[in-house]
């Protein structure tokens, strides 16, 4: 007998994968809670007076322990359009390996745990916020992708919150500065995921999401609004400059780098090659963001504006 995954019965017999711990990481989103991690340790970095290492643990874990549950929720309440799309339907819930009621009880689990952490060990208003990105994902975002062409621009006020949990995190020092990265994660987040969104957007028609990319099957209103957020997303990376908080150094690459991804949002405006550079600008933003944070902790670090 060769070696598989374990298998257990289900109510009607048959064999199916048990779930292993890598199916309830799975459930987590990994990758886009590292993101949130990440993102909240910049509000943290930029605006903190006095770095401590025990405080910057608790943002971390409190922070992460919120968007895993999130994550998990958010799966479970979309488990049944996640079936029905090709890039989702091999995710834990819709393959059948992990039970809906499990996720749910790990997703609440996650979350409570989260909150506690930041409320406790950290401070009140960190927790709060961490209690806002909770709500604001799970009952406004994700019921508004079943209903709404605008889901893109309601969710990505949630995806820009964690670094305001990092600012709160920090003493709430430096107001400005916490707004100025809350616009660039907000701004980043239109042509990243509207790229995305044409990409697949054959998987959101399928399941019924009326996302811009499947109500304007030309593309042009995608493509355009890509480049409008694209333009307000230069504006917001140079924005520390022109507040006062970061130096010309910072400004000359944010430039540059806004410049570049600008670059990519105008070749989306193309008809005859949008298939192809929906993808490239896609990729363009996932190397933008990190590029343009680290400059931005690094230059603060520095500095000391």
């Amino acid at each position: 007998m060769t070696n598989s995954e374990p298998l257990s019965n289900d109510l009607s017999g048959a064999m199916t994968p048990r779930a292993t711990w890598r199916d309830y990481l799975e459930l987590t989103k990994p990758r886009l809670s590292l993101l949130s991690v990440i993102t909240a340790m910049v509000g943290y970095l930029a605006a903190v007076p006095h770095f401590e290492w025990l405080r910057t643990l608790w943002v971390v874990v409190g922070t992460a322990l919120c968007a895993a549950g999130v994550a998990s929720l958010n799966q479970y309440m979309e488990r049944d359009t996640d079936a029905l799309m090709k890039r989702t339907a091999d995710r834990p819930i819709p393959a059948g390996v992990v039970q809906p009621g499990s996720a749910f009880v790990l997703g609440w689990i996650l979350c409570v745990a989260g909150l506690a952490v930041l409320f406790k060990l950290v401070n009140g208003m960190s927790a709060f916020l961490g209690l806002a990105t909770i709500v604001a994902y799970l009952s406004i975002y994700t019921p508004a992708k079943r209903w709404s062409r605008w889901s893109t621009e309601i969710g990505a006020i949630s995806g820009a919150l964690p670094p305001m949990i990092g600012w709160a995190a920090a003493g709430r020092t430096n107001p400005e500065l916490g707004w100025a990265i809350f616009a660039i994660l907000y701004t980043w987040q239109l042509p990243h995921f509207f790229s995305l969104a044409w990409t697949y957007r054959k998987d959101y028609a399928a399941a019924g999401m009326p996302m811009l990319s499947v109500v304007d099957p030309s593309g042009r209103k995608v493509a355009r609004r890509s480049f409008i957020w694209t333009v307000l997303l230069g504006v917001a990376g140079i924005s520390p400059t022109l507040l006062g908080y970061c130096s010309w150094y910072y400004f000359a690459f944010a430039g540059a780098l806004g410049a570049w991804i600008l670059k990519h949002a105008i070749m989306f405006l193309n008809p005859a090659t949008r298939e192809t550079q929906a993808r490239r600008l896609f990729y363009v933003t996932l190397a933008y963001l990190p590029l343009l944070l680290g400059l931005l902790v690094a230059d603060r670090l520095i500095f000391k504006l």
